[in-house]
């Protein structure tokens, strides 16, 4: 198997595309060579722990209402082109994603990652659900198969947040600017939401290479 990293976070539009394109070329595929691991990358590091109100976050980010909009309507326009559901009404509050971070990597070493990351996603652009709050975290866990008494006890500590702190700073120290940012073998980068047929091209190359 080949190790696909996989740098994201979780409120992140563009993530939710990217993984939507890669998950259909690889449900194309008898077989595919990706051992996938997520990995933390905060767009907004400095984001307050309650999160705060979406629309002045958007506006204050974007530089006003009218960019925001445009920034927004390219990204619907994608995720409608994919029939993909984003509910951006239902979005009330950006959180902060440190503790949704904490409980991926939770996942990954019960190997529930992808499960966990998929709530995740459908949560916040589908259903609206503040992520940063524990109560909505200790939910999305329990029903992707983690252990409720544990993941509340681990939540309501420390644990592991200089951790992913210190992993999103490395990624940032390597030239990681902007996500989603795939790493195919700890040796080439593919950044951004990439169509299917581009992991098609990328799939059939790494296969030829090891039939070789």
């Amino acid at each position: 198997m080949i190790k696909l990293d996989i740098m994201s976070d979780p409120i992140c539009p563009w993530c939710y595309i990217g993984k939507t394109q890669l998950d259909r070329a690889l449900s194309t595929k008898l077989y595919h060579p990706f051992a996938i691991e997520w990995h933390p990358f905060q767009l907004n590091p400095d984001m307050p722990p309650e999160g705060m109100d979406r629309r002045a976050y958007l506006e204050g980010k974007f530089g006003g209402k009218a960019a925001a909009v445009q920034v927004y309507g390219n990204i619907e326009t994608q995720a409608q082109a994919l029939d993909l559901p984003i509910n951006f009404a239902a979005m009330q509050r950006t959180p902060n994603t440190i503790d949704a971070h904490r409980l991926i990597h939770w996942a990954g070493l019960e190997q529930k990652q992808q499960v966990l990351v998929d709530a995740l996603f459908a949560a916040y652009f589908c259903n609206g659900i503040d992520i940063g709050d524990p109560q909505a975290l200790c939910d999305l866990a329990e029903k992707s198969g983690l252990k409720r008494d544990v993941i509340v006890r681990l939540l309501d500590s420390d644990a592991d947040v200089q951790m992913i702190r210190d992993r999103d700073a490395h990624s940032r120290t390597m030239g990681v600017s902007a996500v989603p940012t795939f790493i195919i073998a700890n040796q080439h980068a593919v950044p951004g939401a990439q169509p299917p047929e581009v992991w098609d091209s990328i799939i059939a190359d790494l296969q030829s290479k090891i039939e070789d």
